[in-house]
Formats: structure tokens, sequence, C-alpha cells
């Protein structure tokens, strides 16, 4: 059951990040009350910030208190998006707009790539404690039906706590290739399946609300134990 206080009047605000010579285009979801934490989120490959999923999770947890920032970046590179991260972590470490003492970072799929990556970068920086953890949403381990292939490298690297939100029919994250996977991290990781669901999160016989309202108290429920760590 999805704990929701008041999704009608949250406030939204967008934004424009400077990127190089381009700008990303990002909106805040803020909560109604007093908050201290936040999440960044941004889509995959396809898509923008305007992902279903992502702004769902983004009114579930401004509905609970966590500030929510998502961003628009287009591109299939890999470094590219990862640099385009970077440049929305510096400017909230830079704007005054709102007093944050941590982020969890996140993404789905190749936009989950980007944030691992920004979150193994963190460990020994001065970002070290600025972020708490990293949200995974479809994890892309591998191309579609190219196991060999992995992605797995910043995954292995990460320091800080993990939580991965896969489909069990994940094309491109086999159940038990990723589970192997976890068992060479330093550090313990939580996995959530979505029985059925594919790359998508889509199920048959369910509907999407459904299943977001699933993912959805998944990911505040690890944010609030992480949270409490400290």
């Amino acid at each position: 059951m999805q704990e929701v206080k008041d999704l009608v009047s949250l406030e939204t605000v967008k934004l424009k990040i400077p990127f190089g010579e381009k700008i990303l285009n990002a909106i805040y979801t803020i909560p109604n009350a007093p908050f201290t934490h936040g999440v960044i989120l941004t889509h995959g490959a396809g898509g923008d910030m305007n992902f279903h999923q992502l702004v769902s999770m983004t009114k579930f947890l401004a509905s609970n208190g966590i500030l929510c920032l998502r961003f628009t970046c287009k591109g299939l590179n890999l470094d590219y998006r990862i640099r385009a991260y970077r440049a929305v972590m510096e400017y909230l470490k830079s704007s005054k707009e709102y007093e944050v003492k941590s982020w969890f970072l996140g993404g789905r799929s190749m936009g989950s790539r980007a944030a691992a990556c920004i979150v193994k970068q963190c460990k020994g920086s001065s970002d070290e404690d600025l972020v708490r953890g990293l949200i995974c949403l479809s994890y892309p381990l591998h191309p579609p039906k190219q196991q060999s292939k992995l992605r797995s490298e910043d995954l292995l690297l990460v320091r800080h706590p993990v939580l991965l939100v896969s489909g069990s029919a994940d094309e491109m994250c086999e159940k038990d290739l990723l589970e192997s996977i976890l068992k060479q991290m330093p550090l313990a990781v939580k996995v959530h399946w979505v029985e059925g669901a594919s790359h998508g999160m889509e199920v048959k016989g369910r509907a999407t609300e459904d299943i977001m309202a699933e993912i959805n108290t998944e990911v505040l429920s690890w944010i609030r134990e992480i949270l409490q760590e400290k």
C-alpha cells in the first residue's frame, strides 16, 4: 500500500542546469513538509524526464517528505550521460535553493548506469558523505541476448548502499546472472524483483499503477532504512 500524504498539491519547479554550452532540463518535485534529503533520477536510453515511472516515483517520494529532482539528457553515449549527471551534481552542490543534507542518486536503465558511475567516483572524494546511496531501476546488466557482454564494472566498484529493482523476466538482466555478480560486491546490496516484469517493468495481467505502487513503496522503505543507519 502506498503511503501518500498529498499528491495533488505538490509543487513542481522547472529549472535549466548548465552543461557546457548546453543546458539540461530538470524538474524539482517539492514536499509539502520540511525536508533534509533528496533523490535524483534520470531516464533510460529513450524517453526523457517525463517517463511515467520517474514521474510516479518522484511524486510518491515527495509526498513522503523527500525532495526529488528528475532531469533529461538525450544521448546514447554513456560517457556523455555521466558528464551530464556530474553537471547536475555540481549544480546542486552550488545551489542555495534548498537545504539538503544528502542525496540518493538513481535512474532507469542507462540512467542507472550513469548514476552508478557517479556514486562509484564518490568514494574517497568530497562527495562521499553527500551521497547516501544508489537506486537502479531496470539496471541493464548486458545487451539483449548478449549475456557475455557484462556491464557490471561500475556496480562492482560502488562503496555506498545499493538498491536494485529489476523484473524477473528482464531480457537485459537475468536473475541468476545478476545474483552471481552481487556475490562479488564487498557491500550488501538489496534487490527487489518484480515478479514476471520485463525490462520496461511490464507484467501481463497487472496494471501499470499497481506495479509502480509496489516499486515506489520498496524504494521509500529502503531509503528510510539507510537514513536510520546514521
